[in-house]
């Protein structure tokens, strides 16, 4: 059963358009300036974009290089290198 619920809706953000998951991933990152933890955000994205190749391109889209930098540098620990690998 976990694994029916466990997959973040990648059911049904495989059905939508690129402008639906371009225009959800937009809103993502509002979410992450309001608060939404980092981690929420590089796995969300990577989720409702399909693959991490997709995620990576909409969030440079969304975020200035300058937001991008500042969120690696204040990254620690375990999560240095999965926001490197989303956000550099």
């Amino acid at each position: 059963m976990l694994n029916d619920t466990n997959d973040l809706g990648a059911a049904l953000f495989k059905t939508w358009t690129e402008k639906q998951r371009r225009d959800e991933i937009e809103k993502l990152v509002q979410g992450f300036r309001n608060g939404v933890p980092v981690g929420v955000l590089c796995k969300m994205a990577e989720t409702i974009a399909g693959d991490k190749k997709k995620a990576k391109k909409y969030l440079k889209q969304f975020m200035s290089d300058t937001e991008r930098k500042a969120v690696i540098d204040s990254a620690t620990g375990s999560m240095l290198p999965v926001v490197t690998s989303f956000l550099a």
